[in-house]
């Protein structure tokens, strides 16, 4: 379903029993898109993934799974290890555990805060590579190199340049990227005008250059806009 300008997959009854709406990043809408298009004109049947006219079950999922990582040469994969590796990578990566848990379907905090224990071994990874670094530096007068920061450290110094909201404040690192970041512009109550273009043509350039496709969709068309408007 579409909300606004992005694309989310409702799933109505989770793993725990708990009705969601999970992101889907643009890339995997043209993948779903392009898989529907091939689908036979004549298949009646409602479900996205059928095999042999029926709809395929949870083994032919964790079977395609456990093919593709063998053929990959990277171990074991199942569906339920894919959920533990996004939480745990979500949240080295900064993310909350507020919106992990709803990303997930999570009841309680207290079921979520187990990927945090997970994540903390990323946390003194980087800590002991980082204390070697130093350590072979004690003999030598210089400055520790910049490249010694670990992510953790470069997230938590990110998080001094806090954005103020109207009941808030938002910590998002300065090199993360927001889905909601041009939230506004998606609106259809937004309104512009042409003293805004060179401010309109800087953020599509920006989405483009870091390859956000939605957002690039979004200035595209509110830069249409305001050349129909002209003619």
């Amino acid at each position: 379903m579409q909300i606004s300008a992005a694309y989310w997959l409702h799933v109505p009854l989770g793993k725990l029993r708990t009705d969601r709406y999970i992101p889907l990043h643009p890339q995997r809408k043209d993948l779903l898109d392009e898989w529907v298009a091939k689908r036979p004109a004549g298949l009646r049947e409602p479900w996205l993934f059928i095999e042999r006219g029926r709809r395929i079950g949870k083994q032919r999922v964790g079977d395609a799974l456990a093919t593709v990582a063998q053929e990959a040469g990277i171990g074991r994969v199942t569906p339920h290890l894919l959920r533990h590796t996004l939480a745990t990578q979500a949240i080295n990566r900064g993310m909350s555990l507020e919106p992990i848990a709803a990303l997930l379907g999570h009841k309680s905090m207290r079921m979520t805060m187990v990927y945090a224990k997970i994540a903390n071994r990323t946390v003194a990874d980087e800590y002991f590579a980082v204390s070697e670094e130093v350590e072979a530096l004690l003999d030598a007068p210089t400055e520790l190199p910049a490249a010694a920061e670990g992510a953790e450290m470069r997230k938590l110094r990110a998080e001094m340049h806090r954005r103020m909201l109207g009941n808030g404040y938002c910590a998002r690192p300065v090199g993360l990227d927001c889905h909601f970041e041009s939230i506004c512009e998606s609106c259809t109550y937004f309104q512009t005008t042409h003293e805004f273009r060179p401010t309109l043509e800087r953020q599509r350039d920006d989405a483009a250059e870091k390859g956000q496709v939605g957002r690039l969709k979004i200035f595209d068309g509110l830069l249409t806009r305001l050349e129909q408007q002209a003619s």
